[in-house]
């Protein structure tokens, strides 16, 4: 078995559980492949262990990815595995973690649940971009959701949104956010977007701060392709894709659909959504008691 490891690095606090990690997996006999910005945590001279630095290092021989950190860094690995259909298992070090959902101090839990088959492969759509001008480099897509900014302190912008070309709606508002049922327990939940079930085939359309007291979140199929043309008193807006960001001239042409491809989240059989939504939103719970 090989195992990559992830790390975005500059937390030394998570020395101490990486070699823990790293120990579990080469006295299992597991071939590790830590990215490059784990070095300098590591001093061994083990030959199970190497490294790599991007995306191309990374194929079909590798059977796992471990993402240690929060949610963020799950996102960052997603830029890494691509359409490669490596599962993903998130160990959080974040706060509310709904994608890395493995507690630290259960580090050997995940390791046997690995080693004995004892997970759930759970498949997240993804969000893809379309633009006449290019970014967010050669990877467009992203787990949670794709957003519209106005730039820092300037007045609202307004966002004329169509689906499948047929026009929807303008928005006078700070942004746009289109989620995936994963992102809609991110940016969306925070500007009040509805919860949708992992498995649910849609994206939510969720304004900020709208100007407009009807205008509410919607839920569409994820088989549409929604578009936008932004109109502003600036020449340029923001462009948000998960956790990356660019500016953007205002007459660029955007549109989002679903990405033809899916990501693997590795699952333990004892975790749901439902329970998700229970342990981190503390959803039937009476602090009365």
């Amino acid at each position: 078995m090989r195992v990559a490891i992830y790390s975005r690095g500059h937390d030394l606090g998570i020395r101490e559980e990486l070699e823990e990690l790293i120990s579990i997996l080469t006295q299992n006999n597991i071939e590790v492949i830590l990215h490059y910005t784990l070095s300098a945590f590591v001093q061994s001279n083990n030959t199970l262990i190497s490294y790599f630095s991007g995306q191309s290092e990374l194929n079909s021989s590798v059977d796992f990815l471990i993402s240690l950190g929060g949610d963020g860094t799950i996102l960052d690995t997603v830029t890494l595995v691509r359409n490669k259909n490596i599962p993903i298992l998130g160990i959080n070090y974040g706060r509310l973690g709904f994608l890395a959902s493995i507690g630290k101090d259960d580090l050997s839990l995940a390791v046997d649940a690995l080693i004995n088959t004892r997970f759930v492969i759970d498949k997240r759509s993804l969000i893809h971009l379309d633009a006449n001008v290019k970014l967010f480099g050669d990877s467009p897509f992203g787990l949670n959701e794709f957003s519209v900014h106005k730039r820092d302190i300037s007045p609202m912008i307004k966002i004329n949104t169509y689906l499948n070309g047929e026009f929807l709606n303008t928005y006078w508002c700070d942004g746009l956010i289109v989620a995936t049922p994963t992102g809609s327990t991110g940016y969306n939940m925070s500007c009040n977007g509805p919860i949708v079930f992992p498995e649910a085939s849609s994206f939510v359309i969720t304004p900020v701060a709208p100007h407009n007291l009807n205008v509410r979140p919607i839920v569409v199929p994820d088989s549409y392709i929604i578009s936008f043309e932004i109109e502003s008193r600036s020449d340029q807006f923001i462009c948000a894709m998960d956790a990356r960001r660019e500016l953007v001239d205002k007459k660029a042409q955007l549109a989002i659909q679903k990405e033809k491809f899916m990501i693997n989240l590795v699952r333990l059989n004892e975790n749901n959504f439902l329970s998700t939504l229970h342990n981190k939103l503390t959803w039937g719970l009476d602090k009365r008691n």
